[in-house]
């Protein structure tokens, strides 16, 4: 058998046994390939700039140094989220530019138009990706040595409050588990962990315990979690601090639902699940195992899913494409971003009711923090 097959088999069958024969969707996702779109095939470029399915239509809501309703939009937009407003929604953005950093925020009514912009967050250092809270707010992370995550309101009311007892580590994104009360966190560093936050009061991120992953090398099975002595992270940084940590090369997105926090990998280009209520792994996605030449998607960064159960996975170079993951195990191409291979594509999140998709190119044409564009897509997603 040649070795991509072998090994897709090795994985898809331990996979199963890890989730119980009965699953075999989730098992069969364990060995996602290349397949048609359930959207279709690409067509021509938009207006906007956009390779999108058709019947999907699209906008630039924001560019980096232009003023949206007042606010001049942030540069290096990157992780995103979108949070319900009566009617409306806002979606925000973290600025991943040294020492201003920060996050911006846009505010929508019920058919979509921008009624205000404004910023939540100031003077913060490379700010990431993140995630929401079942109680609305937003985690933006720093990504640099001993960063720290910052508890910030959508709606810019209240004040952001950093959250040291969530860890001091190279941050990248953050999901929370609300049936078991922790706080998932991924790590990009190439010898990086996967944590989660404990909170002693669940909606109140001031204190809490912080664990580690721990296991072997295994891509599938069983895990478990380890306190970490020092949060603080010094001098011993928290990824050394527990003998068994489990490793991932450089932790990227993540995101939670119905039971699984989905996490991606850049070094090895992997989508990984945690089933949390069986406490195992599972490879959704790795680049290695489809055959050569055939990836569709590479360079896997910030993921988000549809209200349907698809993945959308966006890349940090390859084509500047969001993949989909299909409930059934088919990534493809769901979107393209052209003549921009200087950037990447970051904030992938969806409006509410499940019909934009919000994302930003980080550096736009210009390939510098200054040229981010953020863009809106609409149409039929499956719900």
């Amino acid at each position: 058998m040649e070795r991509r097959n072998f090994l897709r088999v090795a994985v898809v069958g331990t996979a199963a046994a890890a989730f119980g024969g009965a699953n075999w969707r989730e098992a069969f996702a364990a060995g996602a390939q290349p397949g048609p779109s359930p959207y279709g095939p690409l067509q021509p470029v938009n207006s906007s700039g956009l390779v999108l399915p058709q019947g999907f239509s699209s906008r630039v809501i924001a560019r980096s140094g232009q003023k949206v309703a007042g606010y001049t939009w942030h540069a290096a937009p990157d992780g995103g989220a979108c949070f319900a407003d009566g009617t409306g929604w806002i979606y925000v953005s973290n600025s991943e530019v040294p020492l201003v950093g920060g996050v911006g925020a846009i505010k929508f009514d019920a058919q979509g138009t921008i009624t205000s912009a404004y910023r939540t967050l100031n003077f913060t250092s490379v700010n990431c990706a993140g995630g929401a809270t079942p109680w609305n707010t937003w985690l933006s992370c720093e990504e640099i040595d001993r960063g720290y995550v910052y508890e910030t309101d959508p709606w810019g009311v209240k004040a952001a409050v950093r959250r040291p007892a969530m860890g001091r580590f190279k941050h990248e994104a953050c999901a929370a588990d609300p049936v078991r009360k922790v706080v998932y966190l991924t790590e990009d560093v190439p010898d990086g962990c996967l944590y989660r936050f404990r909170p002693t009061t669940w909606g109140d991120l001031s204190a809490g315990t912080l664990e580690v992953m721990t296991g072997g090398t295994e891509t599938s099975g069983p895990v478990g979690w380890a306190p970490v002595p020092d949060p603080d992270g010094s001098p011993t940084a928290t990824r050394n601090q527990v003998s068994g940590a489990k490793r991932f090369n450089g932790g990227e997105g993540c995101y939670y639902a119905d039971g699984t926090c989905w996490f991606t990998t850049k070094g090895d280009g992997r989508v990984w699940a945690y089933n949390a209520s069986q406490s195992t792994i599972s490879l959704t996605y790795d680049d290695s195992l489809v055959p050569a030449g055939t990836a569709p998607l590479t360079g896997v960064d910030n993921v988000t899913r549809s209200s349907g159960g698809d993945l959308f996975v966006a890349e940090d170079g390859g084509n500047m494409e969001i993949c989909i993951i299909t409930r059934d195990g088919v990534v493809a191409p769901f979107l393209q971003v052209p003549g921009q291979s200087g950037s990447e594509i970051t904030g992938p999140a969806f409006s509410p009711d499940g019909s934009r998709l919000y994302f930003s190119s980080q550096r736009g044409t210009s390939g510098s923090s200054s040229g981010g564009i953020t863009y809106e897509v609409s149409g039929p997603f499956r719900r």
